[in-house]
């Protein structure tokens, strides 16, 4: 069931210094399905680019520090494109940084966590590990966080009149390709982990 959107959900940001909606630039019709999927994806990026931010503070090792340096600057550019294209859209902008996903379903409103993000447990436990330990840990969320990503596409690319929009479908076609490739190259790094043993020393 499609969540409705209601302005108490609107970001700060879409009343603030933010650019203006330009309903001009849409090409093409969207669907709810559409809408739920980039306002829902804001929060799921938001995530990712927090706990990837903690690689330096954590001790992550050199290549995980690299891929999430990666993540960082590529998901905050992707929750830009969500925002601007929800806003030239009319619609609710939610803040770059929100942490839960804001729905209306039979008329209560819900905070609701998207596919594969973790919960705040699992965040606690990451934000006390370091070193060999963050990094295992970091890694086995990040794939999981990724599939849910997967996930939620596969769900629209299921949904009735989605993806008639070309600024969606370019979107989140990237966004399968990239974060498929990304998966693949954290599974080989976590097995990497593996050989190196506890101490992040290979045996």
């Amino acid at each position: 069931m499609l969540g409705t959107f209601t302005a108490g959900a609107m970001g700060a940001g879409q009343q603030g210094g933010d650019p203006a909606p330009r309903p001009d630039l849409v090409r093409a019709p969207y669907s709810e399905a559409d809408i739920e999927f980039m306002a829902g994806m804001i929060p799921h990026h938001a995530q990712a680019v927090l706990i990837a931010g903690w690689a330096g503070s954590h001790g992550a090792r050199p290549d995980v520090r690299v891929l999430c340096e990666r993540i960082v600057v590529g998901q905050r550019d992707e929750i830009e494109t969500m925002r601007t294209w929800l806003r030239d859209r009319g619609q609710v902008v939610p803040e770059a940084n929100v942490t839960h996903h804001r729905m209306k379903m039979n008329g209560v409103e819900h905070d609701m966590l998207m596919p594969g993000m973790l919960t705040p447990e699992e965040l606690a436990r990451l934000d006390t590990a370091r070193g060999p330990e963050w990094d295992r840990l970091f890694l086995e969320a990040m794939i999981r966080h990724h599939q849910g990503a997967l996930k939620m596409v596969d769900d629209l690319y299921g949904a009735h009149g989605a993806l008639q929009d070309e600024d969606v479908f370019k979107f989140v076609s990237d966004l399968y390709a990239d974060q498929t490739t990304e998966i693949e190259r954290m599974q080989k790094m976590r097995e990497g982990a593996k050989d190196r043993g506890p101490e992040g020393v290979r045996e």
